[in-house]
């Protein structure tokens, strides 16, 4: 199948997806439907079954000046819904976008003082780009090295400094493998390094995050915990997966990835849920979580709800502040994807996908403004300007 190219009416925004294997045959297919006068970005979602190095030099020939972007994926979003073993892209163009993008070289030694000097220099591009054009205007997208643990820093780093401007990203995937992930820029795919990406826009848009569960009453007080590995030993002064399993109304024995997926931990910061995903139970009775627990953090048990029907609300409730998306940049956590899948909801949810104009990828971690979580869809809707 060649790229599928969907073209908005003032033609600033284009979307696109190749299935082609060859590296050489993708990237003249992508060139081909996301290349326009005046791109100011390409933002790509690339299987990692690719050949990524040829890819790189393939795309960087190709589209030349204009800034790529992207990471590997453990699934993409496309204009057909979720597949695999695909690229799929979108492209902005002048005079309705503006982009300015810096690699972060190493994502394991980031400070804030980094975090600063970041951000002040995509801000100083932009407003030579775009003079005048207010802050409000401008939302900042990070793609990250999935497997480095190190996205609670990062992102803190940024927020530091991005103040108002609103953030969304994922972590890189690659297909469940956990081995390798790696992030595109400067015309590369780089291992521990990180992507972001400040966009000055006259369109209307809306940086958002939804997920599907309920809180319920049983509140957890983490008493002993090893932030760095993500890792929690106990719960209520408990042995951590004891305690949980209690909480939730089963035994240690009974704990499975897909009771960690229907019985997440959630934490509220200013009245707002974000989740906190388990990985797995540890022989010593510890957790491991996909996001960094400090000790004293209470959280809550929640369940699942219906991931189509709340979907289906969000992107209501975003049509009626920005109007029909040109497109939707969404980052979609792998476990929401495998939750999709177990119930036979891909085409309900790929049919949401196409009518809102997604393009994305399932993640190994989402961002949303100061905090990493899972489990969780963030993205960014960008309507048509007025």
């Amino acid at each position: 199948m060649n790229a599928l190219a969907t073209p908005t009416p003032n033609q600033r925004v284009r979307r696109a997806v190749t299935t082609a294997t060859g590296a050489s045959k993708a990237a003249e297919e992508l060139h081909a439907d996301l290349s326009q006068d005046e791109a100011s970005l390409v933002v790509l979602f690339c299987s990692p079954k690719l050949a990524l190095d040829g890819f790189a030099a393939d795309l960087k020939r190709r589209f030349g000046a204009t800034p790529v972007i992207g990471c590997t994926t453990a699934g993409e979003i496309t204009p057909f819904g979720y597949q695999h073993g695909s690229v799929t892209g979108v492209s902005f163009a002048a005079p309705d976008f503006h982009a300015a993008a810096r690699h972060i070289l190493d994502i394991r030694n980031f400070s804030v003082a980094d975090g600063r000097q970041l951000v002040r220099s995509c801000l100083s591009e932009l407003e030579e780009k775009a003079p005048g054009l207010p802050h409000e205007q401008i939302f900042a997208l990070l793609f990250i090295d999935g497997l480095d643990a190190t996205e609670e820093s990062v992102v803190s780093a940024l927020h530091h400094e991005l103040g108002p401007i609103p953030l969304f990203g994922g972590s890189a995937g690659d297909e469940l493998d956990f081995r390798t992930t790696r992030i595109l820029c400067d015309g590369e795919f780089h291992q521990h390094g990180a992507v972001l990406v400040l966009v000055a826009t006259t369109h209307p848009f809306q940086v958002f995050k939804t997920e599907h569960f309920l809180l319920s009453q049983e509140k957890m007080v983490i008493t002993a915990a090893d932030p760095a590995r993500r890792v929690v030993t106990e719960i209520n002064a408990e042995p951590a997966a004891r305690e949980y399993a209690r909480l939730i109304g089963l035994t240690r024995e009974q704990l499975t990835p897909t009771v960690f997926a229907t019985h997440p931990l959630v934490v509220r910061i200013g009245n707002v849920p974000y989740v906190r995903a388990l990985q797995k139970a540890n022989d010593d009775d510890s957790l491991t979580f996909f996001s960094s627990i400090d000790e004293g953090i209470v959280l809550t048990a929640a369940t699942g709800t219906d991931i189509v029907e709340d979907m289906t609300r969000r992107f209501d409730e975003l049509r009626a502040l920005i109007g029909q998306p040109e497109v939707v940049i969404g980052c979609d956590c792998i476990l929401r994807n495998l939750e999709i899948k177990q119930k036979g909801l891909e085409q309900a949810m790929a049919g949401l996908f196409r009518d809102n104009h997604v393009v994305g990828f399932n993640t190994y971690g989402e961002q949303f403004n100061a905090m990493h979580v899972n489990q969780t869809f963030t993205g960014v809707a960008i309507g048509r300007r007025g």
